[in-house]
Protein backbone atom coordinates (compact mmCIF):
# COMPACT_ATOMS: atom_id res chain seq x y z
CA UNK A 1 0.00 0.00 0.00
CA UNK A 2 2.93 2.40 0.98
CA UNK A 3 4.42 1.87 -2.40
CA UNK A 4 1.09 2.32 -4.38
CA UNK A 5 0.17 5.50 -1.99
CA UNK A 6 4.00 7.07 -3.39
CA UNK A 7 3.38 6.16 -6.96
CA UNK A 8 -0.26 7.98 -6.56
CA UNK A 9 1.76 11.05 -5.64
CA UNK A 10 4.23 10.59 -8.48
CA UNK A 11 1.31 10.00 -11.02
CA UNK A 12 -1.10 12.90 -10.00
CA UNK A 13 1.91 15.21 -9.31
CA UNK A 14 4.19 14.38 -12.34
CA UNK A 15 2.23 12.87 -15.02
CA UNK A 16 -0.93 15.16 -14.33
CA UNK A 17 -1.29 18.78 -13.26
CA UNK A 18 -0.81 18.21 -9.66
CA UNK A 19 -3.39 16.79 -6.92
CA UNK A 20 -6.70 18.08 -6.31
CA UNK A 21 -8.20 17.28 -2.61
CA UNK A 22 -8.47 13.44 -2.70
CA UNK A 23 -7.44 12.98 -5.81
CA UNK A 24 -4.42 11.00 -4.48
CA UNK A 25 -5.97 8.40 -2.29
CA UNK A 26 -8.54 8.17 -5.37
CA UNK A 27 -5.45 6.97 -7.20
CA UNK A 28 -3.61 4.85 -5.27
CA UNK A 29 -5.34 1.84 -5.84
CA UNK A 30 -4.04 1.92 -9.66
CA UNK A 31 -1.68 4.61 -10.43
CA UNK A 32 -0.77 3.44 -14.04
CA UNK A 33 -4.14 2.36 -14.44
CA UNK A 34 -4.96 6.13 -13.78
CA UNK A 35 -2.81 7.65 -16.43
CA UNK A 36 -3.48 4.52 -19.06
CA UNK A 37 -7.01 4.77 -19.15
CA UNK A 38 -6.88 8.30 -19.98
CA UNK A 39 -4.95 7.39 -23.51
CA UNK A 40 -8.78 7.63 -25.78
CA UNK A 41 -8.62 7.59 -29.48
CA UNK A 42 -10.78 10.68 -29.48
CA UNK A 43 -7.79 12.60 -28.27
CA UNK A 44 -8.12 14.42 -25.00
CA UNK A 45 -10.65 16.62 -23.70
CA UNK A 46 -11.86 20.41 -24.64
CA UNK A 47 -12.19 23.13 -22.24
CA UNK A 48 -15.64 23.80 -22.36
CA UNK A 49 -17.11 27.06 -22.34
CA UNK A 50 -19.20 28.84 -25.82
CA UNK A 51 -15.63 28.20 -28.09
CA UNK A 52 -15.78 29.50 -31.55
CA UNK A 53 -14.80 27.31 -34.57
CA UNK A 54 -11.91 28.04 -36.59
CA UNK A 55 -14.33 28.77 -39.49
CA UNK A 56 -16.40 31.28 -37.50
CA UNK A 57 -13.12 32.70 -36.16
CA UNK A 58 -12.03 33.22 -39.92
CA UNK A 59 -14.85 35.54 -40.49
CA UNK A 60 -14.39 37.59 -37.74
CA UNK A 61 -10.34 37.55 -38.84
CA UNK A 62 -11.45 38.63 -43.12
CA UNK A 63 -13.39 41.47 -41.21
CA UNK A 64 -10.75 42.99 -39.98
CA UNK A 65 -8.98 42.69 -42.37
CA UNK A 66 -11.40 44.36 -44.45
CA UNK A 67 -11.48 47.16 -42.34
CA UNK A 68 -8.39 48.02 -43.19
CA UNK A 69 -8.58 47.80 -46.61
CA UNK A 70 -8.51 51.22 -48.44
CA UNK A 71 -8.61 53.23 -45.71
CA UNK A 72 -8.35 57.34 -46.77
CA UNK A 73 -5.21 58.89 -44.46
CA UNK A 74 -5.88 62.55 -46.41
CA UNK A 75 -7.12 65.10 -43.45
CA UNK A 76 -10.99 66.24 -44.50
CA UNK A 77 -11.13 70.53 -45.40
CA UNK A 78 -9.82 72.73 -42.91
CA UNK A 79 -7.33 70.37 -41.37
CA UNK A 80 -10.14 68.20 -39.33
CA UNK A 81 -9.34 64.26 -39.26
CA UNK A 82 -11.33 62.58 -42.34
CA UNK A 83 -14.38 60.57 -40.81
CA UNK A 84 -13.89 58.15 -43.17
CA UNK A 85 -11.05 57.43 -42.40
CA UNK A 86 -11.63 57.73 -38.48
CA UNK A 87 -14.44 55.70 -38.86
CA UNK A 88 -12.57 52.81 -41.00
CA UNK A 89 -9.88 52.98 -37.70
CA UNK A 90 -12.75 52.68 -35.21
CA UNK A 91 -13.99 49.87 -37.22
CA UNK A 92 -10.51 47.84 -37.33
CA UNK A 93 -9.93 48.29 -33.40
CA UNK A 94 -13.03 47.00 -32.50
CA UNK A 95 -12.28 44.07 -35.00
CA UNK A 96 -9.21 42.91 -33.34
CA UNK A 97 -10.44 43.70 -29.63
CA UNK A 98 -13.26 41.43 -29.81
CA UNK A 99 -11.06 38.68 -31.44
CA UNK A 100 -8.66 39.15 -28.77
CA UNK A 101 -11.91 39.32 -26.17
CA UNK A 102 -12.64 35.83 -27.25
CA UNK A 103 -8.81 34.24 -27.68
CA UNK A 104 -8.38 35.57 -23.47
CA UNK A 105 -11.67 33.83 -22.60
CA UNK A 106 -10.41 30.41 -24.91
CA UNK A 107 -7.43 30.54 -22.66
CA UNK A 108 -9.48 30.72 -19.38
CA UNK A 109 -11.31 28.41 -20.45
CA UNK A 110 -8.39 26.06 -21.08
CA UNK A 111 -7.27 26.97 -17.54
CA UNK A 112 -10.14 26.28 -16.00
CA UNK A 113 -10.61 22.76 -17.60
CA UNK A 114 -6.80 22.08 -16.01
CA UNK A 115 -8.15 23.46 -12.40
CA UNK A 116 -11.16 20.76 -12.95
CA UNK A 117 -10.14 17.75 -14.66
CA UNK A 118 -9.78 14.38 -13.82
CA UNK A 119 -7.73 13.84 -16.46
CA UNK A 120 -4.47 15.40 -15.56
CA UNK A 121 -2.49 13.21 -17.93
CA UNK A 122 -4.40 13.69 -20.73
CA UNK A 123 -4.13 17.20 -20.93
CA UNK A 124 -0.29 17.35 -19.63
CA UNK A 125 0.12 15.38 -23.27
CA UNK A 126 -2.09 18.06 -25.08
CA UNK A 127 -0.46 20.41 -23.76
CA UNK A 128 2.95 19.05 -24.42
CA UNK A 129 2.09 18.71 -27.95
CA UNK A 130 0.68 22.21 -28.45
CA UNK A 131 3.97 23.34 -27.27
CA UNK A 132 6.02 21.17 -29.46
CA UNK A 133 4.23 22.54 -32.36
CA UNK A 134 3.70 26.04 -31.12
CA UNK A 135 2.10 28.76 -32.38
CA UNK A 136 2.16 32.67 -30.63
CA UNK A 137 -0.14 34.89 -29.79
CA UNK A 138 3.06 36.88 -29.62
CA UNK A 139 1.86 37.45 -33.33
CA UNK A 140 -1.77 38.96 -33.64
CA UNK A 141 -2.71 37.62 -36.89
CA UNK A 142 -1.33 33.82 -35.52
CA UNK A 143 -3.00 34.95 -32.22
CA UNK A 144 -6.42 35.29 -33.79
CA UNK A 145 -6.71 31.35 -34.06
CA UNK A 146 -4.50 30.33 -31.38
CA UNK A 147 -6.99 28.85 -29.23
CA UNK A 148 -8.95 27.39 -31.84
CA UNK A 149 -5.43 25.60 -33.07
CA UNK A 150 -5.33 23.96 -29.74
CA UNK A 151 -8.96 22.84 -29.58
CA UNK A 152 -9.24 21.32 -33.42
CA UNK A 153 -5.56 20.68 -34.44
CA UNK A 154 -3.86 19.53 -31.40
CA UNK A 155 -6.03 18.09 -28.88
CA UNK A 156 -8.21 15.73 -31.12
CA UNK A 157 -4.84 14.33 -32.50
CA UNK A 158 -2.65 13.58 -29.55
CA UNK A 159 -3.46 9.60 -29.36
CA UNK A 160 -3.36 9.16 -33.12
CA UNK A 161 -0.58 9.37 -35.35
CA UNK A 162 2.07 11.52 -35.16
CA UNK A 163 1.95 12.62 -39.49
CA UNK A 164 -2.16 13.27 -38.14
CA UNK A 165 -1.42 15.67 -35.53
CA UNK A 166 1.63 17.50 -37.55
CA UNK A 167 -0.21 17.62 -40.88
CA UNK A 168 -3.40 19.05 -38.96
CA UNK A 169 -1.23 21.69 -37.31
CA UNK A 170 1.29 23.21 -40.29
CA UNK A 171 -2.11 23.70 -42.05
CA UNK A 172 -4.15 25.46 -39.50
CA UNK A 173 -4.60 28.80 -40.35
CA UNK A 174 -2.24 29.80 -37.03
CA UNK A 175 0.54 28.01 -38.37
CA UNK A 176 0.09 29.77 -41.77
CA UNK A 177 -0.33 32.91 -40.49
CA UNK A 178 2.87 32.59 -37.42
CA UNK A 179 5.27 31.04 -40.39
CA UNK A 180 4.03 33.27 -42.96
CA UNK A 181 3.05 30.72 -45.12
CA UNK A 182 0.12 32.24 -46.28
CA UNK A 183 2.42 34.63 -47.80
CA UNK A 184 4.60 32.48 -49.52
CA UNK A 185 4.54 31.81 -53.46
CA UNK A 186 6.43 29.97 -55.80
CA UNK A 187 8.41 32.79 -58.40
CA UNK A 188 7.75 30.67 -61.32
CA UNK A 189 3.90 29.50 -60.41
CA UNK A 190 1.16 31.39 -62.66
CA UNK A 191 0.46 34.64 -60.06
CA UNK A 192 3.78 34.78 -58.87
CA UNK A 193 5.55 35.37 -62.32
CA UNK A 194 3.08 37.85 -62.97
CA UNK A 195 3.34 39.52 -59.79
CA UNK A 196 6.53 38.98 -59.07
CA UNK A 197 5.79 37.11 -55.73
CA UNK A 198 8.47 35.40 -53.51
CA UNK A 199 9.16 32.86 -51.63
CA UNK A 200 8.93 32.42 -48.14
CA UNK A 201 10.77 29.78 -46.27
CA UNK A 202 9.85 29.80 -42.43
CA UNK A 203 7.79 26.80 -42.25
CA UNK A 204 9.79 24.74 -44.28
CA UNK A 205 12.88 25.43 -41.77
CA UNK A 206 10.40 25.30 -39.12
CA UNK A 207 8.69 21.37 -40.08
CA UNK A 208 12.08 20.35 -40.32
CA UNK A 209 14.46 21.73 -37.89
CA UNK A 210 11.43 21.79 -34.93
CA UNK A 211 8.19 19.89 -35.93
CA UNK A 212 9.71 16.74 -37.23
CA UNK A 213 13.92 15.51 -37.42
CA UNK A 214 15.68 18.71 -36.18
CA UNK A 215 18.97 20.90 -36.55
CA UNK A 216 21.12 17.21 -36.58
CA UNK A 217 18.60 15.02 -38.80
CA UNK A 218 20.74 15.33 -41.88
CA UNK A 219 18.65 17.88 -44.07
CA UNK A 220 20.57 21.26 -45.48
CA UNK A 221 19.61 24.00 -47.10
CA UNK A 222 18.58 22.68 -50.29
CA UNK A 223 16.58 20.71 -48.89
CA UNK A 224 14.56 23.31 -47.20
CA UNK A 225 14.22 25.80 -50.35
CA UNK A 226 12.83 22.69 -51.56
CA UNK A 227 10.30 22.07 -48.77
CA UNK A 228 9.33 25.51 -48.98
CA UNK A 229 8.87 25.37 -52.99
CA UNK A 230 7.04 22.57 -52.31
CA UNK A 231 4.67 24.16 -49.93
CA UNK A 232 3.52 27.28 -52.01
CA UNK A 233 -0.14 27.78 -52.39
CA UNK A 234 -1.04 26.26 -48.78
CA UNK A 235 -2.75 29.38 -47.50
CA UNK A 236 -5.77 30.89 -45.75
CA UNK A 237 -9.21 32.03 -47.23
CA UNK A 238 -9.54 35.58 -48.94
CA UNK A 239 -12.94 37.68 -48.86
CA UNK A 240 -13.56 36.63 -52.49
CA UNK A 241 -12.63 32.78 -51.91
CA UNK A 242 -13.75 31.65 -48.85
CA UNK A 243 -15.85 28.94 -50.07
CA UNK A 244 -12.89 27.24 -51.32
CA UNK A 245 -11.55 26.74 -47.40
CA UNK A 246 -12.15 23.69 -45.62
CA UNK A 247 -13.37 23.17 -42.26
CA UNK A 248 -10.38 24.44 -40.71
CA UNK A 249 -9.62 27.53 -43.16
CA UNK A 250 -7.09 25.73 -45.25
CA UNK A 251 -7.13 26.78 -48.53
CA UNK A 252 -4.83 25.47 -51.32
CA UNK A 253 -4.23 27.83 -54.06
CA UNK A 254 -2.83 25.64 -57.21
CA UNK A 255 -2.09 29.77 -59.04
CA UNK A 256 0.41 30.20 -56.82
CA UNK A 257 1.87 26.85 -56.02
CA UNK A 258 5.29 26.30 -57.61
CA UNK A 259 5.36 23.63 -60.49
CA UNK A 260 8.11 20.68 -60.66
CA UNK A 261 9.43 17.69 -59.25
CA UNK A 262 10.90 17.95 -55.88
CA UNK A 263 13.86 16.18 -53.87
CA UNK A 264 14.07 16.70 -49.85
CA UNK A 265 16.27 14.36 -48.11
CA UNK A 266 17.25 12.18 -50.72
CA UNK A 267 13.58 11.31 -52.08
CA UNK A 268 11.69 13.01 -54.50
CA UNK A 269 8.16 13.85 -55.02
CA UNK A 270 6.30 14.18 -58.17
CA UNK A 271 4.45 17.12 -59.04
CA UNK A 272 0.75 16.72 -57.41
CA UNK A 273 -0.24 20.09 -56.29
CA UNK A 274 -1.63 20.07 -52.57
CA UNK A 275 -0.29 16.69 -52.20
CA UNK A 276 3.50 17.37 -52.72
CA UNK A 277 3.84 19.28 -49.44
CA UNK A 278 1.92 16.34 -47.90
CA UNK A 279 3.74 13.82 -48.73
CA UNK A 280 6.86 15.28 -48.17
CA UNK A 281 5.37 15.86 -44.45
CA UNK A 282 4.31 12.54 -43.69
CA UNK A 283 7.86 10.91 -44.68
CA UNK A 284 9.41 13.41 -42.27
CA UNK A 285 6.70 12.48 -39.88
CA UNK A 286 8.02 8.67 -40.09
CA UNK A 287 11.67 9.52 -40.41
CA UNK A 288 13.75 7.81 -37.75
CA UNK A 289 15.53 11.20 -36.80
CA UNK A 290 12.08 12.76 -35.82
CA UNK A 291 11.36 9.61 -33.65
CA UNK A 292 14.73 10.24 -31.58
CA UNK A 293 14.15 13.51 -31.63
CA UNK A 294 10.94 13.74 -30.33
CA UNK A 295 11.30 10.96 -27.59
CA UNK A 296 13.90 12.90 -26.29
CA UNK A 297 11.99 16.02 -25.83
CA UNK A 298 8.77 13.76 -24.05
CA UNK A 299 11.72 12.11 -21.53
CA UNK A 300 13.22 15.28 -20.49
CA UNK A 301 9.49 17.31 -20.52
CA UNK A 302 7.97 14.87 -18.05
CA UNK A 303 10.71 12.97 -16.15
CA UNK A 304 14.32 14.86 -16.09
CA UNK A 305 16.16 17.79 -18.38
CA UNK A 306 18.65 15.34 -19.36
CA UNK A 307 16.61 12.15 -19.03
CA UNK A 308 17.24 8.31 -18.36
CA UNK A 309 18.93 7.28 -21.87
CA UNK A 310 16.96 3.64 -21.18
CA UNK A 311 13.55 6.13 -21.01
CA UNK A 312 14.79 7.28 -24.43
CA UNK A 313 15.39 4.58 -26.18
CA UNK A 314 12.10 2.94 -24.44
CA UNK A 315 10.00 5.62 -26.49
CA UNK A 316 11.92 5.63 -29.33
CA UNK A 317 11.04 1.87 -29.65
CA UNK A 318 7.94 2.70 -29.05
CA UNK A 319 7.41 4.75 -31.59
CA UNK A 320 8.98 3.18 -34.65
CA UNK A 321 7.79 0.18 -33.79
CA UNK A 322 4.44 1.98 -34.05
CA UNK A 323 4.94 3.79 -36.42
CA UNK A 324 4.63 7.09 -34.85
CA UNK A 325 1.21 6.04 -33.06
CA UNK A 326 1.20 8.57 -29.74
CA UNK A 327 -0.68 6.27 -27.84
CA UNK A 328 1.70 3.57 -27.89
CA UNK A 329 4.37 6.59 -26.89
CA UNK A 330 2.26 7.83 -24.34
CA UNK A 331 1.51 4.03 -23.01
CA UNK A 332 5.78 3.56 -22.85
CA UNK A 333 6.23 6.45 -20.86
CA UNK A 334 3.39 5.32 -18.23
CA UNK A 335 4.99 1.84 -18.08
CA UNK A 336 8.60 2.63 -17.88
CA UNK A 337 9.97 2.40 -14.83
CA UNK A 338 12.28 5.16 -15.00
CA UNK A 339 8.68 7.58 -15.20
CA UNK A 340 8.26 6.33 -11.30
CA UNK A 341 11.49 7.41 -9.73
CA UNK A 342 11.23 9.01 -6.26
CA UNK A 343 13.29 12.30 -7.39
CA UNK A 344 11.26 14.96 -8.77
CA UNK A 345 13.67 16.50 -10.95
CA UNK A 346 11.43 18.91 -12.85
CA UNK A 347 10.74 22.56 -12.24
CA UNK A 348 7.56 23.44 -12.77
CA UNK A 349 6.34 26.39 -15.62
CA UNK A 350 4.77 29.15 -13.90
CA UNK A 351 1.15 27.64 -15.74
CA UNK A 352 1.71 24.32 -14.31
CA UNK A 353 3.00 26.03 -10.58
CA UNK A 354 -0.61 28.29 -11.04
CA UNK A 355 -2.48 25.63 -12.15
CA UNK A 356 -1.47 22.76 -9.64
CA UNK A 357 -1.54 25.78 -6.80
CA UNK A 358 -5.43 26.29 -8.08
CA UNK A 359 -6.06 22.11 -7.97
CA UNK A 360 -4.30 22.35 -4.19
CA UNK A 361 -6.38 25.03 -3.07
CA UNK A 362 -9.51 24.17 -4.61
CA UNK A 363 -10.46 27.12 -6.06
CA UNK A 364 -10.29 28.74 -9.65
CA UNK A 365 -8.95 32.54 -10.89
CA UNK A 366 -11.54 34.80 -9.19
CA UNK A 367 -10.17 37.72 -11.28
CA UNK A 368 -9.51 36.62 -14.76
CA UNK A 369 -6.75 40.09 -15.48
CA UNK A 370 -5.13 39.58 -12.80
CA UNK A 371 -4.35 35.45 -13.58
CA UNK A 372 -2.54 36.80 -16.87
CA UNK A 373 -0.83 39.23 -15.10
CA UNK A 374 1.10 36.99 -12.82
CA UNK A 375 1.63 34.47 -15.93
CA UNK A 376 3.31 38.09 -17.52
CA UNK A 377 5.16 38.53 -14.37
CA UNK A 378 6.51 35.17 -14.08
CA UNK A 379 7.71 35.18 -17.88
CA UNK A 380 4.71 32.66 -19.39
CA UNK A 381 1.85 35.21 -20.57
CA UNK A 382 -0.84 33.20 -21.85
CA UNK A 383 -0.77 31.82 -25.26
CA UNK A 384 2.29 33.31 -26.39
CA UNK A 385 5.32 31.28 -26.59
CA UNK A 386 9.04 33.74 -27.57
CA UNK A 387 9.89 31.81 -30.08
CA UNK A 388 8.41 28.58 -32.27
CA UNK A 389 10.78 26.82 -30.29
CA UNK A 390 7.63 27.61 -27.83
CA UNK A 391 8.51 26.98 -23.99
CA UNK A 392 11.42 26.49 -22.59
CA UNK A 393 11.34 23.25 -20.27
CA UNK A 394 14.29 23.41 -18.16
CA UNK A 395 15.30 24.73 -14.46
CA UNK A 396 17.76 26.76 -15.91
CA UNK A 397 15.32 28.56 -17.99
CA UNK A 398 12.86 29.09 -15.06
CA UNK A 399 14.04 28.99 -11.26
CA UNK A 400 16.83 31.76 -11.00
CA UNK A 401 16.63 34.15 -8.31
CA UNK A 402 14.49 36.51 -10.47
CA UNK A 403 11.86 34.26 -11.51
CA UNK A 404 11.51 32.48 -7.79
CA UNK A 405 11.31 36.24 -6.28
CA UNK A 406 8.12 36.46 -8.81
CA UNK A 407 6.95 33.13 -7.87
CA UNK A 408 6.86 34.19 -4.10
CA UNK A 409 5.20 37.27 -4.43
CA UNK A 410 2.00 35.60 -6.61
CA UNK A 411 2.02 32.54 -3.72
CA UNK A 412 2.25 35.23 -0.77
CA UNK A 413 -0.52 36.86 -2.63
CA UNK A 414 -2.31 33.93 -3.15
CA UNK A 415 -1.95 32.46 0.04
CA UNK A 416 -3.87 35.80 1.82
CA UNK A 417 -6.53 35.44 -0.30
CA UNK A 418 -7.34 31.90 -0.27
CA UNK A 419 -10.18 30.20 2.43
CA UNK A 420 -8.25 27.33 3.67
CA UNK A 421 -9.19 25.56 7.40
CA UNK A 422 -6.93 23.50 7.55
CA UNK A 423 -3.14 23.99 5.64
CA UNK A 424 -1.76 20.30 6.78
CA UNK A 425 -4.65 19.06 5.34
CA UNK A 426 -4.46 20.84 2.54
CA UNK A 427 -0.51 19.97 2.38
CA UNK A 428 -1.02 16.32 3.34
CA UNK A 429 -3.52 16.24 -0.14
CA UNK A 430 -1.48 17.78 -3.02
CA UNK A 431 1.47 16.23 -2.35
CA UNK A 432 0.81 13.20 -0.31
CA UNK A 433 3.51 10.87 0.41
CA UNK A 434 6.05 12.84 -1.68
CA UNK A 435 6.02 15.53 1.28
CA UNK A 436 9.09 15.26 3.42
CA UNK A 437 10.13 15.98 6.52
CA UNK A 438 11.09 19.50 6.80
CA UNK A 439 8.01 20.91 4.75
CA UNK A 440 5.81 18.92 6.74
CA UNK A 441 7.63 20.26 9.86
CA UNK A 442 7.83 24.20 8.25
CA UNK A 443 4.05 24.02 7.41
CA UNK A 444 3.05 22.83 11.18
CA UNK A 445 4.63 25.57 12.70
CA UNK A 446 3.97 28.11 10.21
CA UNK A 447 2.56 31.72 12.59
CA UNK A 448 -0.50 31.85 10.34
CA UNK A 449 -2.45 30.03 7.95
CA UNK A 450 -1.11 32.63 4.70
CA UNK A 451 2.32 31.88 5.65
CA UNK A 452 1.77 28.17 6.00
CA UNK A 453 0.46 28.25 2.12
CA UNK A 454 3.36 30.43 1.22
CA UNK A 455 5.98 27.79 2.81
CA UNK A 456 3.64 24.82 1.17
CA UNK A 457 3.81 26.81 -2.66
CA UNK A 458 7.18 27.58 -2.56
CA UNK A 459 8.37 24.11 -0.81
CA UNK A 460 10.75 22.06 -3.88
CA UNK A 461 7.93 19.62 -3.27
CA UNK A 462 5.38 21.30 -4.71
CA UNK A 463 7.72 23.54 -6.71
CA UNK A 464 9.04 20.18 -8.65
CA UNK A 465 7.37 17.60 -10.32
Amino acid sequence: MAASAFEAAVAVTRLGLGARPGEIDRVAADPRGWALGQIRAEGAPQPSGAAVSTAERMEAFLAYQASGTGRREAAAPGGAPDPTAEAARQARQAARRAITEDTARGFLDRVRLGLETDQGFAERWALFWANALTVSAAKFTAGAFVDTYEREAIRPHVFGRFEDLVLAAEQHPAMLLYLDQARSAGPDSRAGARRRLGLNENLAREMLELHTVGANGGYDQADVTELARALTGWSIPRQQDRQRADGGGFVFRPEIHEPGVRTVMGRTYAQTGRRQGEAILRDLARHPATARRLSRRIAAHFVADNPPPALVARLEAAWTGSQGDLAQVARALIEAPETWTPQAAKIKTPYEFVVSAGRALDEGPRRPALLRQALIAMGQPPFAPPSPEGWPDTAADWAGPDALVKRLNWARTTAGAAVVTDVNAVALSALGRRMGERTRSAVARAESRPEALTLLLMSPEFQRR
